[in-house]
């Protein structure tokens, strides 16, 4: 579990490859811009990842904050998160504009 979903930069766009410990395919570039791929990998790297850094590295803040009501997860990941990250259970624009305000503007 991340402390700080700042601390997440992964990658947005682009073809990846992600490491065998995640996915255990022999063929594992996701290929981010094509549809349904970026939440597919958010899913995947969040049920399986088990150390911070895999965190970091394949998770992006902002875009699991945007995607976060439309990821398929295991009910007691998606609890978890939720409860250490509060801003994961907003649902509104409003709400989502006030959690983005103190975010450093890129």
């Amino acid at each position: 579990m991340a402390d700080d979903l700042r601390a997440l930069h992964g990658p947005t766009t682009g073809v990846v490859e992600l490491p065998h410990r995640l996915f255990w395919q022999p063929d594992r570039h996701v290929d981010l811009d094509r549809p349904g791929l970026l939440p597919w990998m958010y899913e995947t790297v969040l049920t399986e990842a088990v150390r911070h850094d895999e965190l970091r590295t394949w998770l992006h803040g902002p875009t699991l904050i945007r995607l976060w009501s439309t990821l398929y997860l295991p009910r007691g990941v998606r609890r978890a998160w939720e409860e250490r990250h509060p801003v994961l259970r907003v649902r509104d624009l409003e709400g989502l504009r006030k959690a983005f305000a103190d975010w450093p503007r890129a």
